[in-house]
Formats: C-alpha cells, sequence, structure tokens
C-alpha cells in the first residue's frame, strides 16, 4: 500500500510536513502529527521514538525555574489524538505505553477537597484556588483506553490495561484490568496459566 493509497494526496502533504518539523524540532521523536502544542518545553523530557496523533497538548507548570522535568516521556511511546497531559510535580510514562485518543492526565489540581488541611469553599472562584500537586507515574507496557482520565496521585504498574472511558483516581497494579469511574481492578494476569483471570 503506498502512502497516497493510505493517506489520499493532502494527507500525504500533512504527514511530509509533520515529519520534517519532527526532525526540525523534535529529534528523539519518531513522528509527531500537527498540530501539537507543546507549553514550556525545556520542562518536558520526550524519550526516542515518541508517535503521536493530532492535537495533542503537553503542559509544564514548574514550581520553580530551577526545577528538572514536569514530564518525562519515555521510550517509543505512542500517544493518539487529542491527548492531554499537564505536569508540575511530575507526570513520569514509562517505555512501550499506549495511549488512546482523547485522555487526560495531570498531577495538580485546582483546590483541596479530601485529606488534612483547610477544604475550597465552592463560593470561591476556581481558577483562583491554590494549585494542589501529587506525582503521576505510569510504569512500562500500559494501554490506556480512549476518554480515560489519570487524577494526580495515581501510580499505574507495568503491564496494566485502563478500560475506556474510565477516571484512575487510586493507585493500579501491575498486570491488572481496571475499568469503570472510579476504576477498578477487574482481572489480573495469571503467569502461570498465561490467561488474564477474573477477579
Amino acid at each position: 500500500m503506498t502512502l497516497f493509497t493510505k493517506y489520499g494526496i493532502l494527507g500525504s502533504y500533512r504527514l511530509l510536513m509533520s515529519i520534517i518539523r519532527t526532525r526540525a524540532f523534535y529529534r528523539p521523536a519518531r513522528l509527531i502529527r500537527f498540530p501539537f502544542e507543546i507549553r514550556n518545553k525545556r520542562y518536558i523530557k520526550i524519550g526516542k521514538g515518541l508517535t503521536t496523533g493530532r492535537y495533542c497538548r503537553l503542559e509544564a507548570h514548574p514550581l520553580s525555574a530551577s526545577q528538572s522535568a514536569c514530564i518525562t516521556i519515555g521510550d517509543n511511546v505512542q500517544i493518539n489524538d487529542a491527548v492531554h497531559i499537564v505536569g508540575s510535580v511530575g507526570v513520569t510514562i514509562g517505555n512501550n505505553v499506549l495511549l488512546a485518543s482523547k485522555i487526560f492526565i495531570s498531577d495538580l489540581n485546582h483546590g483541596n477537597y479530601s485529606g488534612a488541611g483547610i477544604h475550597d469553599s465552592p463560593e470561591s472562584i476556581p481558577k483562583d484556588r491554590p494549585l494542589g500537586h501529587k506525582p503521576v507515574v505510569i510504569e512500562d507496557n500500559v494501554w490506556i483506553g480512549e476518554f480515560v482520565s489519570v487524577l494526580p496521585g495515581v501510580t499505574i504498574g507495568k503491564g496494566a490495561i485502563i478500560g475506556t472511558m474510565s477516571v484512575v483516581t487510586k493507585d493500579i497494579p501491575a498486570y491488572t484490568i481496571a475499568v469503570g469511574s472510579p476504576a477498578k481492578v477487574i482481572k489480573k494476569f495469571n503467569f502461570e496459566s498465561q490467561q488474564w483471570q477474573k477477579i
């Protein structure tokens, strides 16, 4: 199958322009499809072989100018269309991670609504509430389905799968499948039988 057969004339032109721009501005990446938005690029580390869809947005909001990376993306990660990742104290994505389209991942939140300390009033202006920060870690070989939200303070273990439209509010163990809002583990991989087993 030729490039023109697969993408058409306009699609092939867009792909060629994306390849050229990737080589010029995002050298470690394999292919960044444009439009692609990145804010505070110096606080974002991209591993080798990154591939993205269109309309992705990576935002770094460092707590200080001396901070290192707010977002770290490992090697051979594939991010599909309209994925939005926001990092402040650290969003870390491991190697060989697959992200479907329309995913939101963030390590920060406007205001405090749980745990210790003073909670923010619903009468205060949301954008003026102080930001809370908790790191997010997505380990190697994770697959996250479409329309998933990954919230601050979460670790998703190696090889885990997150089902479409899930909201991840707590840690997900390695080698499990989690679905729902909030996401709950429903299966775990059995290495002896080589099968996913219901929990």
